[in-house]
């Protein structure tokens, strides 16, 4: 059944009854565009606006294109008119056209998007690191797309064609929606937004460019070079955090998974199997000659102020999470396996399903003199 959205306010008194707003609707579309142009956090906090009505090769206009952490692709198009026929189908024909984009033409694509409209960076390279902290010569560009349909209102018929595409239109498929809704109270208007399908579930990525392989059971790990990696050798644990995007992606890891380390922009540090599931940081327990005792006593703020300047606790989502382990092999940083082809991502764990991450583990086990687990 198609989704609705509403919106109640709260009477202060227990006696009253909450009142709902009134919906009013966008007269026009092209307003929701621009207020997405304005804040694409509207969309997602997590994504890179790099383009606005970008020509195709045959003469069509997207909407909006947007890059994540990953330099994964996202083809945002608004429903307008059409019927979810045609906005579907248009979007599938977009990325037809996406996915044979190199790395120069993204970077020609939002040049012109910065020169046409104001941004804080002129280049996609300066853009990309001061959003996402992360030089873009660290990713794999254009690896994944991904294709989201944004409307006032998300009919049943649209439901139903996105629904059945994600579920049966295979692995190099992934397309999802979302809409708004528009409310008014005494002359104050409003915007509420939902997701079709949640997009912080711990998905693999879109369509992928490259060929795909079956996973070979191995989890990758990015462990940010902003958290204290001799202390996670110390302890055995993985970490990740400040977000729902950093930290759900821990939830894939189970007891006796192994997993192998990446440091961003530093190399391959270890390969270890995990001894339990996901926690809070500042509630991990550390087995020591004098008992039982939390990291967070056994760790200074500078040591890892992650754990100890959470800010608001009660928002779990921003908290610090950690994976216990045991390491089978761990270097110190400066000792990290670096080289040319190996695989890289900004997901705090994933499960790889390229040919790259095959050669990957076959190239650490050599480095490392790993035979048999």
């Amino acid at each position: 059944m198609a989704i609705e959205q509403g919106i109640w306010k709260l009477a202060n008194d227990t006696h009253e009854r909450p009142q709902r707003l009134r919906p009013t609707g966008l007269a026009d579309e092209r307003l929701l565009e621009e207020q997405i142009m304005q804040d694409v956090s509207i969309l997602n906090r997590d994504w890179l606006l790099i383009g606005r009505q970008v020509r195709t090769d045959f003469d069509k206009l997207i909407d909006l294109l947007a890059l994540d952490v990953n330099g994964n692709v996202i083809i945002i198009e608004l429903k307008r008119d059409r019927t979810p026929r045609e906005v579907v189908a248009q979007a599938i024909d977009y990325a037809s056209w996406v996915v044979t984009l190199s790395d120069y033409q993204l970077i020609e694509i939002y040049e012109k998007f910065a020169e046409h409209y104001p941004r804080s960076h002129a280049s996609l390279g300066e853009a990309f690191e001061a959003k996402f902290g992360i030089a873009l010569t660290d990713v794999a560009l254009n690896d994944s797309h991904q294709m989201v349909v944004v409307a006032t209102r998300l009919d049943a018929s649209s439901e139903r064609i996105i629904n059945y595409l994600n579920n049966y239109g295979g692995e190099n498929l992934s397309i999802n929606a979302m809409f708004f809704s528009a409310f008014e109270d005494n002359g104050n208007q409003y915007l509420s937004r939902a997701w079709m399908m949640d997009p912080d579930e711990p998905v693999q990525p879109a369509s992928q460019k490259g060929q795909k392989t079956p996973w070979n059971g191995e989890f990758y790990a990015s462990f940010g070079d902003d958290r204290p990696w001799e202390l996670a050798r110390r302890y055995g644990f993985i970490a990740g955090g400040g977000a729902a995007w950093y930290s759900k992606t821990l939830n894939l890891l189970s007891e006796g998974d192994r997993v192998w380390v990446n440091i961003p922009k530093t190399g391959y540090v270890g390969v270890a199997e995990v001894t339990g599931e996901r926690r809070r940081g500042d509630e991990f327990m550390i087995e020591t000659e004098h008992g039982w005792q939390s990291l967070l006593s056994m760790t200074t703020p500078a040591e890892y102020n992650h754990i100890h300047e959470q800010g608001d606790a009660d928002d779990e989502e921003t908290l610090e999470y950690v994976v216990p382990v045991r390491w089978i092999k761990s270097v110190p940083a400066e000792q990290a396996f670096r080289e040319a082809g190996l695989f890289g991502n900004q997901n705090t764990v994933c499960k790889p399903t390229v040919s790259k991450w095959d050669y990957t583990v076959t190239r650490l086990k050599q480095a490392w003199g790993i035979d048999t687990f």
